[in-house]
């Protein structure tokens, strides 16, 4: 080793909370293309070894060079690739996360327990040549092999030679008649083969339709983010397709994100029936040997089109070409424990940092894409029509107050769905309440069935019989009597997906009732197997929560029936009333997206309410506007930048101390600092009290980003420097989509 590399320190990054690299000296044996930033290597780190990323390079050390461990093995010929590396560290700063916690979290699990960054391959054995009468002449089963694999052009694994009855040892002797060869190829996404791109011809499309796609064709080859605004059913993913296709042409790729897992399979079979090249799906369904064997495909850029779920966002592009996002609005793009980025907001990042189009789709826009497409940052596309020509169907509110429910729904809505049963289509039953009832009390004291850990009322559960908590899972039977008062009279308040799918099936007893939620689709496989009995057209009754109305296509149904609009109207948060439309404005959406004219019923305690009236009678549209507004003026996103300071405890002072020190010295920073940032809190959480931990919460806003990441980067050092601190558990959550 020469001096200038026995000199050299490698700062390392490694799977860690603390917001620092690791000074290491180099191993004897230097990698093949040098030390450089990038590299995966294993290091000895307390009693233990990890592997860690190589950050930067740096000729001395803080610490005496006697004091530094040698790094014990690299395991990467090159670094890892350029624009992963270039994203994760974005996305750490940006978060204020640890640069090393980052890095392990978006790599891919073989490759955090130091596998080899390579797809997994098959070795193919093909004929070369014709065949030749004198050198087999006397191997009959030689020239039995060589016409097989004369067969199959394509080339047969060893197995499946196997299983025709020959053996190895016949292969290797037609190997060295020069007659037979192996070839290895990967398992995911081969080499494209040349010709048309397409399998299946690209739909036509409408004036809207076509005025969209010109406008991303003028900037195929720069930054040009677009929102584009559909109503449900017009038609937007034929336009990611055609985008795709452009694209793809080009030799480039293209990566599509989706908001749930459960749609992912409908998307992934349209999308490989219209594209002869790889398409390739990233979600939480994979293995850790199939998700390394996409994010190589992807990082060689053999894959041309990776669809995926929100750590998608993570996948290596050789060439990108463009990025979408598929229902921009929906709240799981953002992770919402440990490093709680917001994959749309990434995908903005990282298509700014390619210089690629950026298409964001929705029906409903979150009112931050929305106020950039108002203001001119995005393109604002827009499709007003469907392929049916049927207008989207409005809400109908119906008036809940001194009405008789049976399974939460009211003598209009059971005529109306005994009519659209009636005249052979489906019904569409939402209802955003798992189990059977939301709580049990006893009608003769007024005991509820409250959780020991929470906040929270336990919900009723038919199938099994049991109390459940949703927030922190904890479970119990169900009790024979009241444990306050001894009587026997407990009742189910309130329905969930159970109790009304109970009471349609007494009902409706010659209809099939399908109901779809967390606790009936565990099984796998199972949510997709009652999506295709539906696509059959037959009548039925769907009970559903909001896992059925995300971008699902359900053309034979013709009414929708919310069954309570009102759990999102009054809540504390002030985006609970923009989240509540757009499910609302979703829900809608199922309804008459074929042949038929759609209705949608809406049963609410507040008719009255100005929100709900907009936008039953105007529309999403109308109200995003109206919410843009009440938010300028109350100088809340996205006319300010938040950050949120969550802090949880065991013991509830330990928590409320800690966040009332957090508070006082982040006032006297901002002060001293003249940085114009508020400071608000600390105040408890909406549930205060889960899972037996005590949640404090200190609100930090500002006007500029800049001036938000400047005073969340004092805060996180002053945190980590404090001993109190470490006793609870803290995270900062820049850009907050719920104050839960």
């Amino acid at each position: 080793m020469s001096d200038a590399v026995s000199a050299q320190v490698l700062k390392i990054a490694l799977p860690s909370p603390l917001r620092r690299l690791f000074d290491y000296l180099p191993s004897r044996q230097t990698p093949p293309g040098g030390w450089q930033p990038g590299l995966r290597v294993r290091v000895p780190f307390g009693r233990r070894d990890v592997v860690g990323v190589i950050v930067e390079l740096a000729d001395h050390s803080d610490l005496p060079r006697s004091q530094l461990r040698s790094v014990h093995e690299t395991l990467d010929d090159g670094p890892l690739p350029a624009d992963w590396f270039w994203l994760c560290q974005f996305t750490a700063r940006y978060y204020q996360h640890s640069l090393g916690d980052t890095l392990h979290l978006a790599m891919p699990a073989r490759l955090r327990q130091g596998h080899p960054m390579a797809g997994r391959t098959q070795t193919l054995w093909l004929s070369s040549g014709a065949p030749d009468d004198e050198r087999l002449s006397r191997a009959p089963k030689q020239a039995e092999l060589h016409a097989l694999l004369r067969q199959h052009p394509h080339g047969l694994p060893g197995r499946a030679v196997n299983a025709h009855g020959f053996s190895r040892d016949q292969l290797l002797a037609l190997e060295k008649k020069g007659l037979a060869h192996a070839q290895d190829i990967t398992l995911t996404a081969p080499t494209p083969p040349g010709g048309s791109l397409l399998a299946s011809p690209a739909l036509p499309l409408n004036r809207e339709q076509a005025t969209a796609l010109a406008a991303l064709h003028e900037k195929l080859d720069g930054y040009h983010p677009c929102l584009l605004e559909g109503v449900t059913g017009s038609g937007k993913t034929e336009i990611y397709l055609q985008l795709i296709e452009a694209v793809a042409a080009k030799g480039k790729q293209s990566l599509v994100l989706v908001p749930e897992i459960g749609l992912t399979p409908q998307t992934l079979a349209r999308f490989k029936s219209r594209f002869r090249v790889p398409v390739l799906a990233l979600h939480s369904g994979l293995t850790d040997p199939e998700r390394l064997d996409v994010w190589e495909a992807a990082a060689s850029g053999r894959a041309l089109i990776i669809i995926g779920t929100r750590s998608a966002i993570f996948t290596p592009l050789a060439n990108p070409g463009a990025i979408i996002v598929d229902e921009e609005h929906d709240g799981s793009y953002k992770q919402q424990d440990g490093l709680r980025y917001h994959a749309r907001d990434l995908a903005v990042a990282r298509a700014h940092h390619h210089k690629i189009p950026l298409l964001m789709g929705s029906a409903t826009p979150s009112l931050e894409s929305l106020q950039q497409a108002l203001t001119g940052t995005y393109r604002h596309l827009r499709l007003t029509q469907r392929p049916s020509r049927h207008p989207p169907a409005k809400l109908e509110l119906v008036d809940m107050r001194h009405q008789r429910r049976q399974g939460g729904l009211l003598p209009a809505a059971l005529t109306a769905i005994k009519n659209t049963l009636a005249a052979g289509k489906q019904v569409l039953i939402f209802i955003n309440r798992r189990g059977f009832a939301p709580t049990l009390a006893c009608h003769a004291c007024g005991w509820i069935a409250e959780c020991g850990q929470c906040d929270s009322r336990m919900t009723l559960h038919r199938q099994p019989p049991l109390l459940a908590c949703h927030h922190c899972d904890s479970r119990r039977g169900l009790p024979d009597a009241c444990p306050e008062c001894g009587s026997g009279d407990l009742r189910a308040l309130g329905s969930g997906t159970e109790r009304t799918e109970e009471t349609l099936q007494s009902l409706f007893p010659k209809t099939t009732v399908q109901r779809i939620d967390r606790d009936s689709t565990r099984r796998k496989d199972s949510f997709e197997q009652m999506l295709k009995e539906i696509q059959r057209g037959e009548p039925c009754l769907l009970v559903g929560t909001q896992m059925l109305v995300k971008g699902h296509h359900l053309p034979h149904v013709t009414l929708v029936v919310v069954v309570n609009a009102d759990g999102g109207l009054y809540a504390a948060d002030f985006r609970a009333l923009e989240h509540s439309a757009q499910l609302l404005e979703q829900v809608a959406g199922r309804a008459g997206r074929a042949a038929h004219p759609g209705r949608v019923l809406v049963q609410t305690l507040h008719p009255d309410d100005p929100h709900l009236g907009q936008l039953a009678e105007h529309g999403y549209g109308a109200l995003a506007r109206n919410l843009l507004e009440e938010r300028r003026l109350a100088q809340l996103p996205p006319f300010c930048f938040m950050a949120l300071l969550r802090i949880e405890s065991p013991k509830e002072d330990a928590a409320l101390a800690l966040a009332q020190q957090a508070a006082q010295a982040l006032r006297q920073w901002l002060t001293h600092s003249n940085t114009p940032a508020r400071c608000l809190g600390p105040a408890p959480a909406p549930m205060e009290r889960r899972q037996n931990r005590y949640h404090m919460q200190v609100m930090l806003a500002a006007d500029k980003r800049s001036q938000l990441h400047a005073a969340a980067s004092w805060l996180v050092q002053w945190l980590e420097a404090n001993r109190d601190a470490r006793r609870v558990r803290w995270s900062i959550d820049i850009d907050p989509q719920s104050l839960s």
